[in-house]
């Protein structure tokens, strides 16, 4: 079992280096045909931080990517972390609304995107330079080694449950990344020879934080898929020896309603990461058909040390307890704040991992970190023995398909249509899991709602995962006395009077 050196390195790039200094040979990186040993990643992670430096990048200064999930992406982030840059990672499906609310927000001094999306993005990003990620990649190294930076800097800025104006962008530090990364060989039990599989993007936490730093730390492989697809993720497993995958959401779901085969389970795959944990029964029939174990856990942008399985238990249903440091040992607390007369309440962690802050939000950080202690807006059971149960979500963003949305920035595109007065976002139970998205509209005075316009109009506005499947033309919508939207009294359930856009499309 790998385990780190006593001496923590407190940077991305320290952690990495470390890892080419053990096993520089050693293949590292699978994508599509693509293999590179971790010497080969340095060389081109050079690369990426010369390129930005010639570019005008500094340390400090805030990198606005457009993240897909290929190698040039992912050492790109690499570089910035050489460089010493902070990378603000968006989503490369975001409109162009939304890039333009981040550039505004952000202030980059560099966009980097692809010929692809380049155009889009140059149309709103003003007087910020855009370049060519392969451009940046192609730059001669420049000798000059890591910037001069330390654990407590900022990495990278999350974007988390945002809108078009303003989005939550979490201040998230080289030391709970690293802390992350050497953690989580030794949660799962993994060793420099498994290989990691990720499907997950490169704008949140995980796949960078777990898979890719989690890799590192133990000099295994990392395989890279462009996308999550059902109908070959298990031939990928096969096609690259990948012996464990993190899943989030639907993904377990969606895999068991494949059609069955007899070599299901013939696969190098033997551990699965996900949360949060499904019922025993289930999580039992998902490990028989495909051959592997399943470990449970949860994190969040905010603190990547939340909670897992402890290593040789199979606490079904919950999410686990505290995740501690192999050799730093116990450097993270966990409690319910407030708990009702059913031991439940909200979840607080208290940790080295956990973020700066939200970008230039100060009250909305000091609501959440208080004393020290993370408010996660996440309610939990406290099963004793220092394990948790999932229970809902104090907050009010949605769940869906492993993104965070907000219901508000919904809202105000949908009454950016002249047809609508008035619109009330909500989630709603999904069968695959997580949340379905539902709007509730009220006409403009003497118009009629035209929903296949308005679905049309929203696509253009949001990110397609935020845009609702589900519409329900209503007279009026439930306030509070105080005239604030009363949402606890829309219904959740299937309605009559509602409309399946994907229905229609399938129809």
């Amino acid at each position: 079992m790998w385990v780190p050196d006593s001496g923590i390195a407190q940077t991305i790039p320290t952690l990495f280096r470390s890892a080419v200094d053990d096993a520089a040979g050693s293949t590292w990186l699978r994508a599509g045909d693509d293999a590179y040993s971790f010497g080969d990643a340095l060389g081109r992670i050079e690369r990426a931080a010369a390129g930005c430096r010639a570019a005008g990048v500094a340390p400090g200064d805030r990198v606005l990517v457009t993240a897909k999930s290929t190698p040039d992406f992912l050492l790109l982030w690499l570089g910035l972390m050489e460089a010493g840059a902070v990378q603000v990672p968006v989503n490369p499906r975001a409109s162009a609304a939304e890039v333009e609310g981040f550039v505004r927000q952000v202030a980059p001094r560099l966009i980097v995107s692809d010929a692809a999306l380049s155009p889009v993005v140059a149309s709103v990003a003003g007087d910020t330079p855009v370049v060519d990620v392969a451009e940046v990649m192609a730059a001669e190294p420049d000798g000059r080694g890591p910037a001069s930076i330390d654990g407590d800097d900022v990495a990278v800025m999350i974007p988390t449950s945002g809108t078009t104006g303003r989005s939550k962008l979490v201040m998230q530090t080289h030391r709970a990344y690293v802390m992350a990364g050497e953690g989580f060989p030794w949660w799962m039990g993994l060793t420099s020879d498994d290989r990691l599989m990720t499907s997950l993007p490169l704008f949140h936490i995980n796949a960078p934080a777990y898979s890719t730093l989690g890799s590192v730390a133990a000099r295994a492989g990392l395989v890279l898929l462009p996308a999550f697809s059902a109908s070959t993720f298990l031939d990928s497993a096969r096609r690259y020896g990948a012996t464990e995958f993190n899943a989030i959401g639907a993904m377990l779901e969606i895999l068991m309603r494949q059609p069955e085969r007899p070599d299901d389970a013939d696969t190098p795959l033997r551990l699965c990461y996900t949360g949060p944990s499904p019922a025993r029964e289930r999580q039992e029939e998902i490990e028989a058909r495909f051959g592997l174990e399943i470990v449970c856990g949860y994190a969040l942008s905010e603190s990547p040390y939340g909670l897992i399985w402890p290593r040789g238990t199979r606490p079904y249903g919950a999410l686990g307890a505290a995740r501690q440091h192999p050799t730093l040992g116990r450097v993270n607390e966990a409690r319910v704040r407030e708990p009702d007369g059913s031991g439940v309440g909200e979840l607080e962690l208290r940790n080295p991992a956990i973020m700066r802050g939200y970008y230039e939000m100060p009250e909305e950080t000091a609501e959440v970190i208080v004393d020290g202690w993370l408010r996660t807006g996440d309610l939990v059971h406290d099963d004793g023995d220092g394990l948790y149960t999932f229970v809902g979500r104090r907050k009010e963003v949605i769940r869906r398909r492993g993104e965070n949305l907000s219901p508000t920035e919904v809202e105000a595109a949908a009454e950016s249509h002249d047809a609508v007065a008035e619109a009330a976002v909500v989630g709603v139970p999904s069968d695959l899991s997580e949340e379905e998205v539902k709007a509730f509209l009220v006409p403009a005075a003497g118009a009629t709602i035209d929903l296949d316009d308005l679905d049309a109009h929203l696509r253009g506005l949001l990110t397609r995962f935020k845009v609702p499947r589900y519409y329900e033309v209503v007279p009026e919508l439930p306030h509070t006395a105080t005239r604030r939207l009363a949402k606890h009294k829309l219904p959740r359930e299937r309605t009559p009077g509602e409309v399946d856009m994907e229905a229609c499309t399938d129809g």
